[in-house]
């Protein structure tokens, strides 16, 4: 069992009208970023078609008015011009910023590798404490709740067996990349959505500032069971990081001698393709994480 399994469940309940609530500063970016674009584009509008419908009704003909016929107006032309050039300069700085924020991945305090496959993902820890772990991330949503013969549970089809561990305010490097066609690495809390392409490393980064479980998707439509490879990210306190980490590679330590699953390099990975036909069934309740 993680060792965060008792902890709270962070992720807000998603807003019907609004991105899900940030927890890192990338994602906070995003968020007032989403919302001042709402708000410029609303203070346009409404001007707009204030002033539209403000001349139809005052100038309408029941009241005389007689149209206007000229040609050119300088001062009109200067001002349609200049009044969109600073409001799209206005838009285009914030945008700028977060652009740059969101591609500067350097001086990671860990960086994982993750992999996509049809339909799973693999994460590799590359760097930093954790080095050497590394295991599969499968669905776990039960299969008699996809094929509707129980109730489906409060996270179908966002619940996995294996999750992506980190702690809790250090920054995070993602290495995406895949194993057979493109997919999409994506947590939106985290204001992260990073395609993973064959044969390319593209990076990400994220520094998550409050524990929880957040969830995403593959986010690149990439075959029959698009839909069933979850991302599920547990974000837990520096120490019980420590304790699960250790827990991992000393399991990893034991496994040659036990022939089991390890966490340093010999836990399964998917091979080819092939190899994946059905892996949207589910992973027995109990399953615990690689090397535990």
């Amino acid at each position: 069992m993680l060792p965060v399994a008792s902890a709270a469940v962070a992720q807000s309940i998603p807003s019907k009208f609004n991105l899900p609530p940030p927890v890192t500063p990338i994602g906070a970016q995003i968020y007032d970023l989403h919302n001042l674009m709402l708000i410029i584009c609303l203070v346009i509008f409404v001007a707009v078609f204030g002033v539209m419908f403000w001349a139809v009704f005052r100038h309408r003909k029941s009241r005389g008015a007689v149209a206007a016929n000229f040609h050119e107006n300088t001062s009109v032309e200067i001002a349609w011009t200049i009044i969109p050039v600073f409001i799209l300069l206005g838009m285009a700085w914030p945008a700028t910023k977060t652009v740059l924020d969101m591609k500067n991945t350097a001086d990671p305090d860990i960086t994982i590798k993750a992999t996509g496959y049809q339909w799973k993902w693999g994460y590799d820890y590359l760097q930093g404490e954790g080095q050497g772990i590394r295991f599969v991330s499968n669905l776990s949503t039960p299969r008699d709740q996809i094929e509707g013969d129980a109730p489906k549970g409060e996270h179908y089809l966002l619940e996995v067996d294996n999750p992506l561990v980190v702690p809790v305010g250090k920054r995070i490097r993602v290495l995406t990349t895949a194993n057979d066609v493109i997919h999409s690495w994506w947590v939106p809390a985290f204001g992260v959505k990073q395609d993973a392409i064959p044969g390319f490393i593209r990076d990400a980064w994220f520094r998550a500032d409050t524990e929880g479980v957040y969830r995403g998707n593959c986010a690149e439509l990439c075959g029959r069971d698009h839909g069933f490879m979850p991302v599920e990210v547990h974000v837990v306190s520096q120490q019980a990081y420590t304790e699960w980490v250790a827990r991992q590679l000393a399991a990893g330590a034991a496994a040659p001698a036990t022939g089991g699953a390890t966490a340093q390099g010999a836990t399964p990975m998917p091979a080819a393709p092939a190899a994946e036909e059905g892996a949207a069934q589910p992973a027995p309740a109990n399953a615990a994480p690689a090397g535990n």
